[in-house]
């Protein structure tokens, strides 16, 4: 086994701790850092195979780091680890091509299957997550539907078959001035961040309840 790997971690006894064990279990550990910017330039330099990350570091958060990633066509795949639980960080994580993506209180028991899934061109998101996220996610996304008018509700069922404005604005006959109201007004009643992509994303995720 001589798979390569960058592990990031703003937390030193975390690092250690999880460098110490791969180690043990043949795994090549090139390099370690503890902000976001000295693992970014690790994975530039180095190119290893796999990079380990916590999600919040200082400088540059994991997230931003699978993302640079994937903009510059790096070919390292990036693992997130994380204590957070929260929804919109886990849409990132799918959204930048993250191949893994754990909770680190079951870092030692899953980072092995995940690094394998990883080196094998699957993704692995544990499931510990994904449990978590589905009995905590469908209520709120039932309510914040249930908030929307006929004609939003229409708009993001379009906006989930990835259609632009125009092409919204062409389907209803309506102006793409009007499609850019609505599309204001879903976002702040389901409470999403103001990004260009954010309801996008939303809607591409949860189209099934659509």
């Amino acid at each position: 086994m001589n798979i390569s790997i960058v592990i990031a971690d703003d937390h030193p006894l975390l690092l250690r701790g999880l460098s110490g064990f791969l180690t043990s279990k043949g795994y090549n550990i090139i390099g370690s850092a503890e902000d976001g910017n000295a693992a970014y330039k690790l994975i530039v330099t180095l190119k290893p195979d796999i990079a380990i990350l916590d999600i919040r570091m200082p400088h540059k958060t994991g997230l931003e780091i699978a993302e640079a990633c994937k903009k510059n066509n790096l070919t390292t795949k990036i693992i997130l680890i994380t204590f957070d639980k929260e929804q919109e960080l886990y849409n990132q994580a799918q959204t930048h091509g993250v191949y893994g993506y754990i909770l680190k209180e079951f870092a030692v028991e899953e980072i092995e299957t995940c690094i394998d899934h990883a080196i094998n061109n699957k993704r692995y998101f544990s499931q510990e997550i994904k449990t978590y996220l589905k009995a905590n996610s469908v209520e709120h996304i039932i309510e914040g539907l249930n908030d929307l008018t006929k004609s939003e509700l229409k708009i993001v069922k379009l906006i989930s078959e990835n259609k632009t404005s125009q092409d919204i604005a062409d389907d209803l006959s309506i102006s793409v001035r009007t499609v850019d109201k609505h599309r204001s007004n879903i976002v702040a009643k389901l409470q999403l961040d103001n990004k260009p992509t954010s309801l996008s994303i939303w809607a591409n995720i949860n189209k099934d309840y659509l």
